[in-house]
């Protein structure tokens, strides 16, 4: 009994606490906008170099009522999709190798480490030769950036799994297989969740990224062929809906990382 009031009370605090933390996010970014949207109405900055944000969220409206981008959006989101789907697998299945092999892993670590000093997009010509032009390159660039965040977040899942678990699964005698489903994974789902949000946030990186240079179409291709056509409505209007979408996002996966805390913490 008193231990179910101390952790009513712990997830109570916990849960006002993470109330003020989002009041107060919400807060500062509201202050962000309303100072940029003062500097451009007061002309400090030339319509001409940048657009109120009020009227980026209008010119969005209307470009998604008028369906102007919608094939762009529609093989930006694809991409997106596809290559956070293909990181997610990949990541996790490569981590469960690494992890299983100390070898290999004492090998790899320090690679693992230093990847991201390795700029990703000096590969897109290579791509390009082996894929062709398409969606192809732009993926594999996309998949190349995020996969080594869900390895990572896999390998630590794996390493704070409590040894009390594999001793539960011993003498439970569960085989490996119901080990793994009922024991080491519900315990290494936080570590593996964050792996994910890192993988959706360079999944949007990359594939936006990539449409500059390597696309005919998607939202990175319309940005880019707005800006160089000095067209700032809809090159603004489209660099407020990606922002929108990650913001979005970002804001259901906390929230369903939250979910799943509170649920494994009980």
């Amino acid at each position: 009994m008193a231990n179910s009031i101390v952790s009513g009370v712990v997830h109570s605090r916990r849960s006002r606490l993470i109330g003020t933390e989002a009041l107060l996010r919400i807060a500062v970014v509201i202050v962000f906008i309303g100072l940029i949207e003062l500097i451009c109405r007061l002309g400090i900055i030339d319509t001409t170099t940048m657009i109120a944000p009020s009227a980026m969220a209008r010119h969005a409206y209307d470009i998604l009522q008028t369906g102007k981008f919608d094939k762009d959006i529609v093989i930006s989101i694809a991409n997106i999709a596809t290559s956070i789907l293909l990181a997610v697998i990949l990541g996790f299945f490569a981590g469960l190798m690494i992890h299983a092999f100390p070898t290999l892993r004492t090998a790899l670590e320090p690679l693992l480490a230093s990847y991201y000093a390795v700029p990703t997009f000096i590969f897109y010509p290579v791509f390009i030769v082996l894929f062709g032009v398409g969606a192809a390159p732009i993926i594999a660039i996309a998949v190349l950036l995020a996969i080594v965040t869900m390895i990572t977040a896999t390998l630590n899942g794996l390493d704070h799994i409590p040894r009390a678990l594999h001793k539960t699964a011993l003498v439970l005698r569960l085989s490996p297989w119901q080990s793994a489903m009922r024991v080491k994974l519900p315990a290494a789902l936080p570590y593996l969740f964050t792996g994910v949000k890192l993988v959706v946030a360079y999944a949007f990186i990359g594939v936006i990224a990539s449409e500059f240079i390597l696309s005919g179409s998607g939202v990175g291709y319309a940005i880019g062929y707005a800006y160089n056509n000095f067209e700032n409505n809809d090159m603004y209007a489209l660099m407020f809906l990606v922002l929108m979408t990650v913001t979005i996002v970002n804001i259901l996966l906390n929230a369903l990382d939250r979910r799943l805390q509170s649920r494994l913490s009980r």
